[in-house]
């Protein structure tokens, strides 16, 4: 399908990345599509300079996109060293954030006021768009969980849409005490959801 899950370490041991990417509507198309961004994304395995990931993966699909055809995406990269995340966001769902020290869940939004010093449209748009890159400083404990819009649009009996707000109200519902046990328990939740 068009879902894209991509998750790589640097040849040092340094840089560690995941990416997650929706390419629109189904089929042999955004199957093609969604190889084509992995490959991207593997070529880039060694590189730390995540803006021109994000500008050959838009590229990219710019190049090889017919009929309106586009992909959001989210790309996270990890420095081991400094315990800063870099992430990026091509109109794809932001993650959700346990920050550990705080106790707390959060949107990760590159408008972060945790953001430390160093655009977005969906890929295939607009060739030359410029993304957003974000740092955040992460600590023991703290918890990522990245999705796609299938979690945020899953619908209650009455045809209500769960949304990121009731995503975020679900997971402040969990115990964040494992991250396995985490995901397990909220993909059981978005399930239920009433």
């Amino acid at each position: 399908g068009g879902d894209v899950h991509y998750l790589s370490v640097c040849s040092k041991g340094m840089l560690s990345r995941i990416a997650v990417a929706d390419v629109a509507r189904h089929g042999s198309r955004a199957s093609s599509m969604a190889e084509n961004l992995r490959k991207v994304l593997q070529r880039h395995t060694n590189n730390w300079d995540q803006s021109a990931l994000m500008r050959e993966l838009n590229e990219a699909f710019t190049r090889e996109s017919t009929h309106s055809q586009f992909a959001t995406a989210a790309v996270l990269s990890f420095y081991v060293e400094t315990g800063e995340l870099l992430f990026s966001s091509a109109g794809h769902p932001p993650a959700l954030w346990y920050r550990a020290r705080d106790e707390t869940w959060e949107v990760l939004l590159d408008c972060t006021p945790h953001a430390v010093e160093i655009g977005g449209l969906p890929l295939g748009l607009i060739p030359g768009t410029a993304y957003c890159q974000t740092a955040v400083r992460l600590e023991a404990g703290d918890t990522l969980v990245l999705y796609t819009d299938g979690i945020t649009e899953a619908r209650n009996p009455s045809g209500g849409e769960l949304g990121q707000e009731g995503l975020l109200q679900l997971v402040r519902s969990l115990s964040p005490a494992s991250p396995v046990d985490t995901c397990r328990d909220l993909l059981s939740a978005v399930k239920a959801y009433p």
